[in-house]
């Protein structure tokens, strides 16, 4: 099972179209259904793939609803398994092999205009030093033929690269590309502690597909999921360049910052390879940021209410707003789910709560639910001086933020004929 599971049905686009803005300009005159266009101007023999990897497309690939989902990746955050390592001659990633690297002949687009230039914004990147292993997506402009610029937010990669600065040492990575969509999902979990993500999508691997999770060993020593499309092989530097400006999750222009420059030295990939080409603050986007965070809210619901349900929503960039499904017992249920989600993800700045009769992606009928169920005076909780997300610009300086949580529930154990929809 590969990255090529998640374009089934999707749109092919057979005309040439170069990685420089077009690609960006038919999805969003298409508003942004999955493609994959077949002929890049700057790549030929690559492809390039968007907009495929979506919730309901990773549940119809599983065969599973949206509430298993995310209790699947709730599972496999607590029970890591170990992945296969198979031998080089088996693993499609190095059908091809590249000493001299030349990265503006792959597919990596310039998506917005208001982008410092080309970027890669759905390749993950493996590190390892010291013994401990790291998997996350960071951005990358690309520089020039074999270096791009990466930002590092202080996370775990950041403090393994400025571990290993302090002692004048390079981190050997890899950058993959077009891994299965466990493997993207694994590697958009957070942890506090260092949990090695590879296992964490070993453990999805064997639950929905049914088999280890094969790996294979790259000649710099990362290990990397062996039917991926691409991976590079390559070195975070001593050095540093300007990133920025890159328009990030909210859809506004991040800022330009000296960040690491990384060396690459040898490129791998499929015949035929798929770039993913994700376009920052769309639906990819959201999805990565949003569904490995929804287990976590989800198990801290879970401890004071029953909660079947969990979604992050595309208004709130996947990342600042959810509306969680419960089944209320108590009168206070709505309120207690409320703190137990916004204490669940502290970047999050507003939480509604509605039934199970209520479809949490679809947000018309949310706020149906609001209007019909709701009382502002009775039913809202607002939180003063909180810790703020990062990604949003209104947050103030000292980084603290409000945040509002609205039950829309209806109280158990009351007639309900009168509250439901017809529609």
């Amino acid at each position: 099972m590969a990255f090529r599971n998640l374009l089934d049905g999707v749109q092919r686009i057979d005309t040439e179209v170069s990685a420089i803005h077009e690609i960006f300009d038919h999805s969003t005159t298409k508003k942004h259904p999955p493609l994959l266009f077949t002929k890049i101007t700057e790549a030929p023999g690559h492809h390039s793939a968007l907009n495929v990897l979506t919730r309901q497309r990773i549940c119809d690939v599983f065969d599973v609803s949206a509430g298993e989902l995310i209790d699947i990746l709730a599972w496999a955050m607590n029970n890591p398994s170990e992945p296969q390592i198979i031998d080089a001659t088996h693993a499609p990633v190095l059908e091809n092999t590249f000493d001299e690297v030349n990265l503006l002949k792959i597919p990596i687009p310039w998506h917005y205009r208001e982008d410092r230039g080309r970027y890669q914004s759905a390749s993950v990147i493996i590190a390892e030093y010291q013994g401990i292993r790291n998997m996350s997506y960071h951005r990358q402009f690309l520089r020039d033929e074999n270096h791009c610029v990466s930002r590092f937010v202080p996370r775990h990669l950041r403090t393994m690269v400025d571990l290993a600065a302090s002692n004048g040492e390079e981190v050997n990575i890899a950058v993959v590309n077009g891994a299965d969509s466990v493997v993207l999902l694994a590697a958009a979990m957070s942890f506090t502690e260092n949990i090695d993500e590879l296992k964490v999508a070993a453990a999805l691997h064997e639950r929905l597909h049914g088999q280890p999770l094969e790996l294979v060993e790259l000649s710099n020593g990362i290990q990397v999921p062996a039917d991926a499309e691409y991976a590079m092989e390559a070195r975070i530097t001593l050095s540093r360049d300007d990133e920025g400006p890159y328009v990030d999750i909210t859809g506004t222009v991040d800022d330009v910052r000296q960040e690491n420059v990384i060396e690459y030295d040898v490129l791998h990939h499929r015949n035929e390879p798929i770039f993913h080409a994700l376009i920052p603050a769309e639906v990819e986007h959201r999805t990565l940021m949003g569904m490995p965070r929804a287990p976590t809210i989800k198990n801290a619901v879970s401890e004071v209410v029953e909660c079947t349900d969990v979604y992050l929503t595309d208004g709130g960039s996947g990342w600042l707003s959810s509306v969680v499904q419960i089944i209320p017992k108590e009168n206070d249920d709505g309120k207690k789910a409320i703190r137990a989600a916004l204490a669940g993800h502290p970047s999050m700045k507003q939480v509604t709560i509605v039934d199970t009769d209520i479809d949490i992606t679809d947000p018309v009928r949310v706020e149906w639910a609001l209007m019909t169920r709701w009382q502002p005076d009775k039913d809202t909780i607002i939180l003063s001086n909180q810790k703020g997300s990062s990604l949003d610009p209104s947050r103030a300086e000292t980084g603290l933020t409000s945040k509002i949580g609205m039950d829309a529930t209806l109280p158990p154990g009351i007639d309900r004929s009168p509250y439901e929809s017809v529609l």
